[in-house]
C-alpha cells in the first residue's frame, strides 16, 4: 500500500476553508449556527493540536505514570461531560459516574491487553491509549443516557415507587424495571451500531487505520476488537451507574427522597 500522504500548513489550511463554506452556507440560509461553528471550529483545531503534541510527548516518554496520568485525566474529563448530562443535579453523582467508568475500562483493558493483544508491555502507549481513550467515549455516552433515563424515570414514577415500598419492596426492587429500561437505553446506540457497522458506513477507526496504510484486514480486526471492547465496558457501565444512582433517592430508612 501507498504510505500515508502527510497534509502540511497549507493542507491543513484548505481544509479549515471546508469550515469557512459551512459558515457561509449557514449565513446564506439564516440558519443561525455561524457563531456555533465557527466556535466549533476553532474548538477542535486548538484540541486536536494539543492533544498531538501530548501523545507525542507522552509515546517518546515512554514511561507508565505518563501513561496512567494522561488516561485519568481522559477519566475525570469524560466522567464529568457525563455527569453534566444528567440534567438533575443529585449530590455524589459525579464520583459515581467516575467510579462506574474506572471499573468497566480497566476490566475490559485488563482482559484486552493480557489475554488478547499481549503487548510485551502492559502500559504500551500504542496499544492502552487509544484503546482506553475509544471505551472511555463510548462509556461516557452510555453513562449519560442510562442516568439520564434513569432519573428521569424515577421522578415522572414517585407514586408508583411509593406504592411497591408500601407493599414491602425493597427500594431496589421498587425501582428494578427502571434500572433495566435504563440499561437498555444506554445500549441501544452500541447494538444499533454493531447491527450495522461495514453495512452502511466505514468506521473511522477502519478508515484511519487504512489512511495510515495499515492492511484492511488487520484493521478490520481490530475494529471487531473494540466493538466487542465498548459493548461490555458500556453494558457494565450502566449497570453499575445505575445501580448506584438509584441508591441515592433512597434514605437509610428505604423512604423515597422527593
Amino acid at each position: 500500500m501507498q504510505e500515508l500522504i502527510k497534509l502540511d500548513l497549507i493542507d491543513l489550511a484548505s481544509a479549515t476553508a471546508l469550515m469557512a463554506i459551512a459558515i457561509g452556507l449557514s449565513a446564506w440560509e439564516s440558519i443561525g449556527l455561524e457563531l456555533n461553528l465557527a466556535l466549533a471550529t476553532g474548538r477542535t483545531i486548538l484540541q486536536l493540536a494539543v492533544l498531538g503534541y501530548v501523545l507525542d510527548f507522552i509515546f517518546a516518554f515512554d514511561n507508565a505514570w505518563a501513561v496512567l496520568g494522561f488516561l485519568a485525566v481522559l477519566l475525570t474529563i469524560t466522567a464529568i461531560v457525563a455527569r453534566n448530562r444528567i440534567t438533575q443535579k443529585i449530590p455524589q453523582v459525579l464520583p459515581l459516574v467516575w467510579g462506574s467508568i474506572l471499573v468497566s475500562t480497566v476490566l475490559v483493558i485488563i482482559y484486552t491487553n493480557f489475554i488478547i493483544i499481549q503487548p510485551n508491555r502492559w502500559y504500551e502507549p500504542q496499544y492502552v491509549i487509544p484503546l482506553a481513550g475509544i471505551i472511555l467515549g463510548n462509556a461516557m455516552n452510555a453513562a449519560a443516557i442510562a442516568g439520564e433515563r434513569l432519573v428521569n424515570t424515577i421522578n415522572n414514577s414517585q407514586q408508583e415507587i411509593e406504592i411497591h415500598l408500601s407493599l414491602g419492596a425493597t427500594p431496589q426492587q421498587a425501582v428494578a424495571q427502571y434500572r433495566k429500561d435504563a440499561i437498555r437505553a444506554g445500549l441501544i446506540p452500541t447494538i444499533n451500531q454493531m447491527m450495522i457497522i461495514g453495512l452502511v458506513t466505514i468506521p473511522g477507526f477502519i478508515a484511519g487505520q487504512v489512511l495510515g496504510s495499515v492492511n484492511a484486514l488487520d484493521a478490520t480486526s481490530y475494529q471487531i476488537l473494540i466493538m466487542f471492547m465498548t459493548a461490555v465496558a458500556n453494558l457494565l457501565t450502566s449497570i453499575l451507574l445505575t445501580r448506584g444512582l438509584s441508591r441515592l433517592f433512597f434514605n437509610s430508612a428505604a423512604q423515597l427522597i422527593r
